[in-house]
């Protein structure tokens, strides 16, 4: 295991998500309530930055294309939030993936990442 220090816990508030850039990568670490969760930062779909969107509970909406996954496991809820032939070319063109999620460690006050 490779944990790298990303935030202190005073840095986040329950129902915040912020971006931090390790080794020219983003990552999207999340609060909610007393739980923290961690995945890539841009979402798997057109690449939206998730940290901008919004977060539902354990749900990341996209600010882009409006795609939704479940941030404690990276599962896809919603593809887009598009409808019809416009819909069935995006599935097409670009099939529906999970977000990519890691995990995280706290020492003390601080949220470790595990990078490997």
């Amino acid at each position: 295991m490779s944990f790298y220090e990303i935030f202190k816990k005073d840095e986040l508030n329950d129902g915040e998500m912020k971006m931090k850039k390790i080794n020219g990568h983003e990552y999207m670490i999340a609060q909610v309530g007393d739980n923290y969760y961690a995945s890539d930062n841009r979402c798997p779909h057109m690449g939206g930055n998730l940290s901008n969107g919004k977060l539902d509970g354990n749900v990341v909406t996209c600010p882009r294309h409006h795609s939704q996954f479940d941030i404690t496991d990276g599962h896809v809820i919603r593809w887009t939030d598009w409808s019809g032939i416009k819909l069935s070319l995006s599935k097409v063109l670009k099939s529906p993936r999970n977000l990519k999620t890691y995990d995280l460690m706290l020492d003390g006050d601080t949220i470790m990442i595990d990078l490997e």
